[in-house]
């Protein structure tokens, strides 16, 4: 799918094509459109199939015409996924007259800008936008990872009712998902360093300071908040290995003392049922004799593991 956007000070509006100032969104091209844009906009193709691998890290590329930057941000998968949520690169280009955004699949970062849910986006001011991307998808990835906390929280509260295996394997989807936001915000973080070097930040250094200081600081918040949920996430599954481990022991151990107790009146069944001479066996009350002394050896075992501590 091929969008084309423009925006004067007031509205942004969807045109027919490309046009100067414009914007031209790209979300899962089909290779008949790949074709159309790089001959259109007199781009390689390499430039279109880049961003459209799932696996290419963040980068920037100085290309004859054109600048591309690839950027890894967070999406929200579907529900029979194996992972609640993931990365993936977006491709961007900038040209002298226009800015190209291609995704491999339709995201949240991209709606908010064509929705023009952004303050202050325009797409004449093509360095900005850029400045832009990067900092709503930073603010997305905290987003992202205040739901992963408050999800943790809840199997937290589950896993102390609960040995189920299902709330462990939530968990470590979870701590799949922390591992891919922490690699992607490092790489993130590292091509914005790269970007301060190059003109682009150089050109709009003066107008868009405050959004720059504002995109370094979430993106060290989210790259902090990764670090910590990743470290709660991983105590919280050694915490509770370490508890199971424990109650497994403790119900052995009041197993195998049950079964000694119980032994004890087996024992004495087992000896008068010899059949060789044995006490009382010739008194009319010997069956409650017998009774009486299986029952005041097991009471002594009940007590000897309880003052041992292991009833």
């Amino acid at each position: 799918m091929i969008q084309y956007f423009k925006s004067n000070y007031q509205s942004l509006l969807e045109i027919e094509g490309p046009e100067k100032d414009c914007w031209v969104n790209v979300v899962s091209p089909t290779l008949p459109e790949l074709d159309f844009l790089s001959k259109k906009l007199l781009l390689p193709p390499e430039i279109f199939s880049d961003p459209l691998d799932p696996d290419e890290s963040p980068r920037v590329e100085n290309l004859k015409n054109a600048l591309l930057i690839i950027l890894r941000i967070p999406c929200e998968n579907d529900l029979d996924s194996d992972l609640p949520y993931s990365t993936i690169p977006l491709g961007i280009v900038l040209k002298r007259d226009l800015i190209l955004t291609i995704c491999s699949r339709p995201n949240e970062l991209i709606r908010f800008f064509a929705d023009n849910k952004v303050k202050g986006f325009f797409t004449f001011l093509r360095e900005r936008f850029v400045i832009q991307l990067f900092l709503k998808s930073s603010l997305m990835f905290t987003k992202y990872l205040k739901r992963i906390n408050n999800k943790i929280d809840d199997i937290e509260k589950m896993l102390h009712r609960s040995t189920r295996n299902i709330e462990l394997l939530e968990l470590l989807k979870l701590e799949k998902t922390l591992v891919f936001f922490n690699t992607s915000l490092n790489s993130n973080e590292l091509m914005m360093g790269r970007l301060k070097r190059i003109n682009l930040n150089q050109q709009t250094i003066d107008e868009e300071n405050e959004l720059i200081e504002d995109l370094t600081v979430e993106t060290r918040q989210a790259k902090e908040m990764a670090k910590i949920y990743t470290n709660i996430l991983g105590n919280m599954m050694g915490a509770h290995s370490s508890i199971i481990s424990n109650n497994l022991n403790i119900t052995i151990r009041y197993l195998t003392s049950v079964t000694i107790i119980l032994s004890l009146p087996i024992l004495v069944a087992s000896i008068y049922g010899m059949n060789v001479p044995l006490p009382f066996q010739e008194n009319p009350h010997a069956f409650w004799f017998v009774s009486l002394i299986a029952v005041v050896l097991s009471v002594i075992g009940v007590f000897f593991f309880r003052k041992k501590n292991l009833f």
